[in-house]
């Protein structure tokens, strides 16, 4: 499937590609014109190579972020060669931003779990764009204590700006939801790959991922919070979106360079909606390599590695000398002393 809706960044590469298609369209103007056609077919792939290979952090967020993105039902249909869906949390509804199922690649067999945003304006509704109540993190959590119970690998894949905050959601305990995924992936005795498709937004995204493993397509972002809401809490201002992406260094470059996830899954130039079969192709093998890597972990040790996998997180920090607070406070102090002095005189 290819899809060609531009974002706002893109427009100047695709209104040169028109420029080129009309000209082809013309056969009158086209006569004597192929020199001028090749040459500007030469810019158009120039420029697009070197767009897409220096996109800005905020450009990355707004291609996680494509209405035509493909989405967990996507992979599932592109990437999976068998699927039997799950449903349920035993206890209030079924919640339709968590997908769950047994599901296969080859030979080997998996339970998946996927945040599912939707693709049509229904599923959307449905679904809360992919903003899970907590009967949807129990959902999931039910399904990885099934996959344990018949040692079976689990696969999460990571989709959401965060976890519903309605007051619904609040009165059922979504707090608790969070907090009990988290605890209780990373206890689990069998192999956990988590991968992040498109947005990976606050607790929402991390109570589907502490695993052994961790991916990150190419495109995608993973974040405390979004652009917007850091701009909105730091400066005040929503609009500095973009500024607030690059501080919060939520690109899979920048969390591979830092350690926060494994490996990065290629996509398709321009994006994985740009041409979803290959796009799931290689979701599909990334996946199945994780699983044979860490399936090669001792069963017994598997909870251990997700343990000093986590705890290394932020380790840059260790030999580093922390500023003394108490000095840091005492020169403030005296720094407004002496304004407040030379003030009165």
């Amino acid at each position: 499937m290819q899809d060609n809706s531009t974002l706002p960044f893109e427009r100047p590469l695709f209104e040169l590609r028109a420029r080129i298609e009309d000209m082809l369209s013309n056969s009158e103007q086209t006569e004597g014109l192929e020199n001028q056609v090749r040459v500007m077919r030469q810019q158009a792939d120039s420029m697009e190579k070197e767009l897409y290979e220096n996109l800005s952090p905020w450009n990355t967020v707004q291609i996680a972020r494509h209405q035509s993105r493909p989405t967990t039902r996507d992979y599932i249909e592109h990437s999976l060669d068998r699927f039997e869906e799950l449903h349920g949390d035993r206890a209030f509804r079924d919640d339709m931003a968590i997908v769950t199922g047994l599901a296969s690649i080859e030979d080997e067999r998996f339970m998946l779990i996927g945040q599912h945003r939707g693709r049509n304006v229904e599923e959307r509704h449905q679904s809360h764009a992919g903003c899970s109540h907590p009967e949807g993190y129990r959902k999931a959590l039910l399904k990885m204590k099934l996959a344990e119970r018949f040692n079976i690998p689990i696969v999460c894949l990571i989709d959401t700006k965060g976890a519903y905050p309605g007051i619904g959601a609040e009165e059922r305990g979504q707090g608790i939801a969070l907090a009990e995924n988290i605890r209780d992936m990373s206890l689990l005795n069998v192999p956990v790959i988590c991968c992040i498709i498109g947005e990976g937004g606050s607790g929402g995204a991390l109570a589907l991922g502490i695993g052994n493993k961790i991916l990150m397509l190419q495109h995608a972002y993973y974040s405390v919070i979004t652009p917007e809401g850091c701009a909105s809490i730091l400066w005040r201002d929503g609009e500095l979106k973009a500024e607030a992406a690059e501080v919060l260094k939520l690109t899979s470059k920048d969390l591979k360079e830092r350690g926060f996830i494994d490996d990065i899954v290629p996509e398709p130039l321009g994006g994985a909606h740009r041409n979803s079969a290959s796009a799931a192709k290689f979701l599909r093998e990334s996946i199945l390599a994780a699983i044979k890597e860490v399936k090669q972990i001792p069963q017994e040790e598997l909870a251990q590695h997700r343990y000093d996998k986590y705890r290394k997180f932020g380790e840059f920090l260790s030999n580093q000398t922390l500023p003394d607070f108490d000095e840091e406070e005492k020169s403030a102090e005296e720094a407004l002393e002496a304004e407040s002095g030379a003030a009165q005189e």
